[in-house]
């Protein structure tokens, strides 16, 4: 019997571990997007890259593996996470080497043919493990340019101590110079908005000619650590000598469900487009261990900015994966395994299991009312405002695919995971008007 909670539409082998995506590019027309994986076990640890392709961002054909942990070399011990650049068109991984444990981890390179399925990895280490007491941890560089010059930034931190990004210029990407730190938490905007211990997964891209910054935090709390979100920065990136510093103005929340973390951006045709990782949330290790695989991608995200607010909607290419009219009534449960709901106004989506325990999965709230400064002497502006608003806002859309659940509402978004069994049944209460759509391939 197929498992009810796998999700089969998204990015993830049919078995063994997924973490971070990585290396997301579009080469020659085609899109890429590598991951961390173990492909033996649903469990974190002998890490490669796995790697998909699509021209369409619908149909996705699994590769062979990318990057291998080579015994006794930089990278024994995991090849983790970092970013694919076309350098001068030879497609280059530039990625997290761990040879012993994360503590020492070092930058090293990659290259591929254009179909980036024939890999070689450098012997090398081109970044060494930065000897300062205050890193213990330094990982997921990403590539990035800025006036004409190439640079690359990489989290940083220490479990008992404060976050940091470092920053690297690098036009020849077999030697890099250190530029000392990007960002630290002495900005008061990035301490406010991303408090954390290390920030992971930086992510530095120009959307709608905004400068716009992502960290995923990493915590230390009660002697564990913590994966505590993903939060954004808009701001400038300034000169300052040889190289640059980051000046947070504003930021917020990229996710704000339960599962969701170390998303990675690809800038392409004109639109910044996003995938992050969800893990298992809910799930036994004996559960894990049962059904043999662990985490997933996301759907891939479309993110503009807009009056100062990152904002998220799936992509446009998603709705290829509509097979019709999926034919049930508010309030009443229905089967399903994977579905899109269109909502024009407020609802939930909730889980009721075989015993008639209930799950709200998905609560899309009402939008605000408008707010004016002076209701009397605005009152012809506010209601033209007000009706071009509702003329253009985007109606509310839940994905459910398996045991992953992804919100789109008034450009926010929810990823979280429930888990279905054969005698589940969905629920959708609402009073707003409801469009519901079969999907698959």
């Amino acid at each position: 019997m197929p498992d009810p909670t796998f999700p089969a539409l998204h990015i993830r082998p049919p078995s063994g571990w997924l973490n971070d995506p990585n290396g997301v590019s579009r080469i020659d027309g085609i899109y890429h997007v590598f991951f961390q994986y173990n492909p033996d076990q649903p469990v974190h640890g002998d890490i490669h890259w796995g790697h998909v392709s699509s021209p369409d961002l619908v149909h996705w054909t699994e590769e062979p593996v990318a990057l291998v942990p080579r015994t006794g070399g930089v990278d024994a011990a995991g090849c983790w996470s970092g970013c694919v650049v076309d350098d001068h068109g030879v497609p280059t991984a530039v990625y997290t080497a761990v040879p012993d444990h994360a503590g020492n981890a070092v930058v090293a390179l990659a290259r591929s043919d254009r179909d980036l399925r024939s890999w070689r990895q450098d012997p090398r280490a081109i970044v060494p493990t930065p000897d300062d007491p205050a890193i213990e941890d330094v990982r997921d560089p990403f590539v990035f340019t800025h006036g004409g010059r190439r640079f690359a930034v990489q989290g940083a931190g220490h479990r008992h101590g404060r976050p940091q990004l470092l920053l690297w210029s690098c036009d020849d990407l077999t030697s890099w110079t250190a530029h000392g730190a990007f960002l630290t938490d002495d900005d008061v905007v990035a301490a406010e908005v991303a408090p954390a211990n290390i920030w992971e997964c930086p992510n530095l891209v120009q959307i709608d000619g905004q400068w716009v910054l992502l960290v995923s935090l990493w915590r230390w709390t009660d002697e564990t650590h913590e994966l505590a979100g993903v939060r954004y920065l808009l701001g400038d990136v300034v000169p300052v000598g040889q190289g640059l510093r980051f000046v947070a103005s504003a930021g917020g929340p990229v996710d704000e469900g339960s599962s969701f973390y170390a998303p990675q951006v690809l800038v392409s045709g004109g639109r910044a487009l996003l995938w992050g990782w969800s893990w298992e949330v809910g799930r036994t290790d004996a559960q894990v261990a049962a059904a043999g695989w662990a985490g997933v991608l996301t759907f891939p995200r479309e993110l503009s900015v807009v009056d100062g607010v990152l904002r998220s909607r799936p992509a446009a290419e998603l709705t290829g994966l509509r097979r019709g009219r999926l034919d049930f009534e508010p309030g009443v449960p229905f089967a399903g395994v994977a579905f899109e709901l269109v909502l024009a106004g407020a609802g939930r989506l909730v889980l009721v299991a075989g015993d008639g325990t209930e799950t709200v999965v998905a609560n899309v709230p009402e939008p605000p009312p408008p707010a004016a400064e002076d209701p009397a002497a605005e009152a012809a502006e506010a209601t033209e405002a007000t009706e071009a608003a509702e003329a253009t806002e985007e109606p509310a859309r839940i994905f459910v695919d398996g045991s992953l659940v992804e919100t789109f509402w008034s450009g926010r978004v929810r990823t979280d995971r429930v888990y279905p069994d054969a005698a589940s049944r969905w629920r959708v209460d609402t009073a707003a008007d409801l469009t519901a759509y079969r999907v698959g391939l």
